[in-house]
């Protein structure tokens, strides 16, 4: 019996903190009414979880109306995860608050292609200085989220073949665990791309759509439909960057490439926001240039790939972040047009094809989700 009533008062604080992770800051009355719980069973859920740190509750300030109003229930100093994405050109780290804010990130470039075990040692260490930056109370019972951009085994977290770093094999959530002492979790970075969009961006209340992100290591993709993620029989659905996308057979990641933007924009190395701006400078400076034609070119090519994806799953949104936002933002008529040309009608005309709004912490917010998924399941035991 007590086993059973555990387990019930578990699922309940969980229930508060992912309300409060995905909605925001919450009323103590609003949890009540979604949860449909008592007010004493919320009141008592809450300030046990205030009294652990996950979330705090505050007085409204400026209420209006008869009598005392609500208190209002967010995110508490404890309920902070650590999030990684591990590329060709550069590790990025990032501290995360339950809600998906980003508290902090640190990128650390490298000039050569990570190991699976030099990139272990990096995030071990930028996790470590990020800790020490945080509150006292943030520092400790966080886990780490890994965004990897390659094949990652559901059942153990194995990265099976990431193949621009040149990873086969590697298990890599347990070297970072026994690294670092804290739990930890890996998945594709397209699919938690996905899942970060659909939770707090342009996909937000969205059940059906497609994320593309493109990086230093190719395009990725993540599905949802029907409001839960297509990860396949092990996880590895997905993978739309290694589907035929020219007359040639060009893979798509191939003929899409982040370095053939920096290449053409005089850029021997930089994030997104570099990244755009020196393109948007470069083709508002000249508008039949290089830069321009060739953000054309990869408009087109994508816009093309992107009609399969559209006859095929029939999504009500798509996604673009990473590089292939950029080619979005700069050459959207294009992209469209090629989409168009190829798609069949009836499921072109209800879609829409959107930037992720999430920007360059999309990836790190998915990653942390993962960590988050712990806390939501017990979070007596973060």
């Amino acid at each position: 019996m007590g086993s059973g009533l555990d387990s019930v008062r578990r699922r309940n604080l969980g229930r508060i903190v992912e309300l409060v992770h995905q909605g925001g800051v919450q009323s103590r009355s609003a949890l009540t009414r979604t949860t449909g719980l008592n007010r004493s069973t919320v009141a008592a859920l809450v300030t046990e979880l205030a009294s652990i740190g996950i979330v705090t509750e505050s007085v409204p300030v400026g209420g209006q109306g008869v009598g005392r109003p609500s208190p209002l229930v967010s995110a508490g100093p404890r309920a902070v995860a650590f999030a990684a994405n591990p590329e060709l050109d550069a590790i990025t780290v990032a501290a995360v608050r339950l809600g998906g804010e980003v508290l902090e990130r640190v990128r650390r470039e490298v000039d050569t292609t990570p190991t699976a075990a030099e990139a272990t040692a990096i995030i071990a260490q930028l996790v470590a200085e990020l800790a020490d930056r945080l509150p006292e109370e943030a520092r400790g019972g966080g886990g780490i989220g890994l965004a990897v951009p390659g094949l990652v085994r559901d059942a153990d977290g194995v990265v099976r073949l990431a193949p621009h770093l040149g990873w086969v094999d590697e298990p890599l959530v347990e070297r970072l665990r026994a690294a670092t002492g804290r739990a930890v979790f890996a998945a594709n970075d397209a699919s938690l791309g996905a899942r970060a969009e659909r939770t707090f961006g342009a996909g937000r209340g969205i059940d059906d759509l497609v994320y593309l992100n493109g990086g230093a290591s190719g395009i990725g993709g993540g599905i949802i439909a029907g409001g839960r993620p297509v990860g396949g029989a092990r996880g590895y659905a997905g993978e739309f960057g290694h589907t035929s996308a020219t007359t040639a057979g060009n893979a798509l990641e191939d003929a899409v490439r982040r370095s053939e933007l920096l290449r053409v924009a005089g850029l021997a190395a930089g994030d997104d926001a570099v990244l755009e701006a020196a393109l948007a400078e470069g083709i508002a400076a000249d508008p039949a240039g290089a830069m321009r034609e060739e953000v054309v070119r990869q408009a087109r090519t994508l816009g093309r790939a992107l009609a399969g994806t559209v006859n095929i799953l029939d999504p009500e949104l798509v996604v673009l972040g990473g590089h292939l936002g950029i080619v979005l933002e700069l050459a959207s008529e294009e992209l469209h047009d090629a989409v168009r040309e190829r798609a069949l009608v009836p499921p072109f005309e209800d879609v829409s094809i959107v930037r992720a709004e999430l920007g360059q912490d999309l990836l790190l917010i998915g990653a942390a989700e993962l960590a988050f998924d712990r806390l939501i399941a017990d979070p007596a035991a973060w």
